[in-house]
């Protein structure tokens, strides 16, 4: 376990698959605690992507302001529940006020999560 960050969720999760920067770690580590509180209900989940150079998010295909250029997004699969269960769950979590009410994004293979400010939802499924 690393120091200030949640028991579940390490710093190289959140890494940059390109360069292997993670942003701002601070507002990583943030995205990490939230993310905990989903995991504390749905068990394990895998981060496919945190953080993104601005050069990586080009390569893949990223929107040009990307949250994952600024370290606030994850997208993330859960390995004991269904992605339609995932999405569920952050809704209830959100609409309550346990975890901020940001982007949440459904598509084939993973769910987007970003903390930005003002909530978004899509599907590209």
């Amino acid at each position: 376990m690393t120091p200030g960050w949640p028991p579940n969720f390490e710093p190289r999760e959140f890494q940059c698959k390109c360069c292997g920067t993670i942003g701002n770690e601070h507002i990583a580590r943030h995205l990490a605690w939230t993310l905990q509180r989903v995991r504390n209900i749905v068990g394990p989940m895998k981060i496919n992507s945190g953080y993104r150079c601005p050069k990586h998010n080009k390569t893949v295909g990223g929107v040009k302001n990307s949250q994952h250029v600024m370290s606030t997004a994850v997208d993330l699969v859960a390995s004991e529940v269904n992605p339609n269960k995932l999405q569920e769950t952050m809704l209830g979590l959100m609409e309550h006020g346990n975890i901020p009410n940001g982007g949440l994004g459904r598509y084939d293979s993973f769910t987007h999560y970003d903390i930005r400010l003002t909530p978004a939802r899509w599907d590209h499924r």
